[in-house]
């Protein structure tokens, strides 16, 4: 049995410009999730982000219920879940990652 890359065979079933399509529309996706969505994609319970966050259940709650927020809950909740936080400042076609934020 001939082994095959995925890279190959997706060249054959897809085009170029189909690949660079989906890999936007999946950046997209994952950059609109809102916390609540990214906790469960993570798969972890309020309690457990609360508790590896060190905050309390209600605290992670809310914090997932709001429209505005700090950066500093946002990176505490992002690592709370495993992740790292990233900051993008973005003009037109430049993306620009902030440092020290």
């Amino acid at each position: 049995m001939k082994v095959h890359r995925w890279n190959d065979i997706k060249r054959k079933k897809l085009s170029l410009k189909e690949i660079e399509e989906n890999a936007r529309w999946v950046e997209q996706e994952i950059v609109e999730m809102n916390l609540r969505a990214l906790r469960e994609f993570a798969g972890k319970t309020q309690v457990e982000v609360a508790q590896a966050g060190e905050m309390t259940q209600p605290e992670a709650s809310r914090a997932e219920r709001r429209e505005d927020h700090l950066i500093s809950t946002l990176k505490r909740y992002v690592e709370a879940l495993g992740g790292e936080l990233e900051v993008f400042a973005v003009f037109d076609d430049k993306r620009i990652k902030l440092k020290g934020v």
